[in-house]
């Protein structure tokens, strides 16, 4: 019997470089003897090697989140402020990757930088991470010889966009997250607990309330149709994300319904206003050519409102138009910017006064974000007594009929 191939092992390992510096990682390999040997050919001195668990390997997510490319993004950029070569920052930076899919990524990159490959090209042939606006600033920043700088205004940019996203994220999803509970309790209820109740209203031998009668039909039919409700739910889910994904018109209709829903339309507003300054911004500073710049900022606009208003500014600037008529013309953008722009073309520091107009409006969303929940707090509530307390009404009304008739 042929004997069986030895699969190799993922295996953790500190130990420390040329200069000194201690450096960790991971390297998958059949024995630690063979990880020590590797790593001294990359010039390592290795000082611990020990192989991973395997339970602790699967529960790691090797799925790449975009915090994971701002994360990375700011590391190469302190690697290369430190002096250290480019191919031996993303070394480094890739072999201590805790995240597998990202230690992938990083050191495919460095393979393509290596056979002589640019920067944004090797960059450009990941595009599900990194966007054309991120491979335009890296292409601007090694055509000017400026790359260092240029990765670390990439950096800000990222960190400062993923840090308004999560804002975003977290005030919405307490009160998602309670409305869904609310949601189960109610067909909890419904299903279970409703019927105890109807067994028991069976022997009082008088009509019930109209309310709970109408209670006990719901709680029928959920029994009955349960899976028909669940069926229903997932299609129109399923259905939302298809005319979203296949459908530009749907997309639009839908943006530009966020963008006038109550309370949350604002705060998407100032996030995109927020978004366009900062990259526009970041574009302009880094010396990308604002017709240019403007196919970039369009994508990164992140609604379909804003990025068509964007195209139409781009075609206009192209004609020869100022910025600011072409903003003021979409009607997209408060007067504030509009005049902030001006005075920027005016004084020739568009940049500077861009990101003064993202730093407003990112304070704008943060303070909007921070006063959102106390803002929910009252809807939730309602929507919790409705939907809950309603069911318990309904079941005590014929108790309390009942008591009174006695």
């Amino acid at each position: 019997m042929a004997e069986a191939a030895i699969k190799p092992s993922v295996f953790v390992w500190e130990g420390t470089d040329r200069k000194g510096n201690r450096v960790k990682g991971e390297t998958p390999s059949t024995n630690p003897a063979m990880v020590k040997a590797e790593l001294r050919k990359q010039g390592i001195n290795p000082l611990k090697v020990k192989k991973k668990s395997q339970l602790f390997s699967s529960a790691k997510s090797s799925k790449i989140l975009p915090k994971d490319i701002a994360v990375f993004t700011r590391q190469l950029a302190t690697m290369m402020s430190a002096g250290v070569p480019l191919v031996q920052s993303f070394e480094i930076i890739g072999r201590g990757h805790e995240n597998p899919g990202m230690q992938e990524l990083i050191l495919t990159i460095k393979s393509d930088v290596e056979s002589g490959s640019t920067l944004a090209d090797a960059l450009r042939k990941h595009p599900l991470y990194f966007d054309e606006l991120v491979c335009n600033l890296v292409s601007a920043g090694e055509q000017a010889g400026i790359l260092e700088g240029l990765l670390d205004k990439i950096a800000t940019y990222k960190e400062k966009t993923e840090a308004m996203k999560a804002k975003i994220k977290k005030a919405l999803f307490y009160p998602t997250a309670v409305i869904v509970v609310a949601f189960v309790v109610t067909a909890i209820l419904l299903i279970f607990v409703v019927p105890q109740f109807e067994s028991l209203f069976k022997g009082f031998g008088a009509d019930l309330p109209a309310f709970t009668q109408m209670v006990v039909h719901l709680s029928e039919w959920m029994q009955a149709n349960w899976w028909v409700a669940l069926l229903g739910i997932g299609a129109a889910v399923y259905a939302f994300q298809q005319a979203k994904l296949r459908s530009p018109k749907f997309r639009h209709a839908l943006d530009r319904m966020a963008l006038k829903a109550p309370i949350i339309g604002e705060i998407i507003t100032k996030a995109i206003i927020a978004r366009y300054a900062r990259t526009l911004s970041t574009m302009f500073a880094a010396g990308v050519p604002l017709v240019e710049a403007m196919d970039s900022v369009a994508g990164a606009a992140g609604n379909e409102v804003y990025r068509l208003g964007i195209l139409q500014m781009r075609d206009n600037v192209a004609t020869g138009q100022q910025l600011q008529l072409s903003m003021s013309q979409t009607g997209l953008f408060p007067n504030m910017v509009v005049q902030m722009v001006a005075i920027g073309e005016e004084s020739g520091s568009l940049d500077g006064m861009l990101g003064k107009v993202a730093d407003f409006y990112e304070q704008e969303v943060d303070d909007a974000v921070d006063g959102l929940s106390s803002l929910l707090e009252p809807i939730i509530m309602s929507v919790l007594g409705i939907l809950v307390g309603g069911l318990i009404v309904a079941m005590y009304l014929p108790i309390f009929k009942m008591g009174s008739a006695i």
